[in-house]
């Protein structure tokens, strides 16, 4: 990238109030290495102790579903451990508000059971995330499951505002 280019990109990052931007493969040792800018990040940004809390519980969420889920991989699937996938995780802030956007590309076989388990946290109200939340923790977890339910409630417990999601089609793979 030029330096123009890179300039024009921080700039853009900067008035739109952007304190933290990742985009490339995730791996357990690239979320520790993270996690500690996020925290430093936070701090400087002079987030609240319960606000750090939650904003680090969805980051570390939204990193989860990346190497679980994540259909742009390094490592051969039938390795389970030490997945590197791709994805971008972002934090800023509109206003005293701070959000959290995430992105990574999942196989289109993917998107229905995905989405269905994200729409009814659209439209639950607080009192019944929490409640889903400890019957899913008492609940056995499916055997092809990776947590994803749960921490999609994570989530949208943490959340001061209803989780939104969006699936957009990748014009270089075939639908």
């Amino acid at each position: 990238m030029l330096y123009k280019e890179f300039s024009d990109f921080y700039e853009v990052a900067r008035k739109r109030h952007i304190i933290f931007f990742y985009v490339g493969y995730f791996s357990q040792h690239v979320v520790a290495t993270i996690s500690e800018t996020i925290k430093a990040r936070l701090d400087t940004a002079g987030a609240a102790g319960p606000t750090r809390r939650r904003i680090f519980s969805s980051f570390v969420e939204m990193s989860q579903n990346i190497m679980h889920y994540s259909s742009d991989t390094l490592t051969p699937h039938e390795h389970s451990d030490n997945q590197m996938r791709r994805g971008s995780f972002c934090i800023g802030m509109k206003g005293d508000s701070f959000f959290l956007l995430c992105a990574n590309p999942v196989d289109s076989a993917n998107v229905e059971r995905i989405r269905s388990r994200l729409e009814p946290l659209h439209t639950m109200s607080m009192d019944e995330i929490k409640s889903a939340y400890k019957k899913a923790l008492r609940e056995e977890t499916p055997a092809d499951s990776k947590g994803d339910s749960l921490g999609f409630l994570t989530m949208a417990r943490d959340a001061s505002e209803p989780l939104e999601f969006e699936f957009v089609a990748d014009e270089f793979e075939p639908a």
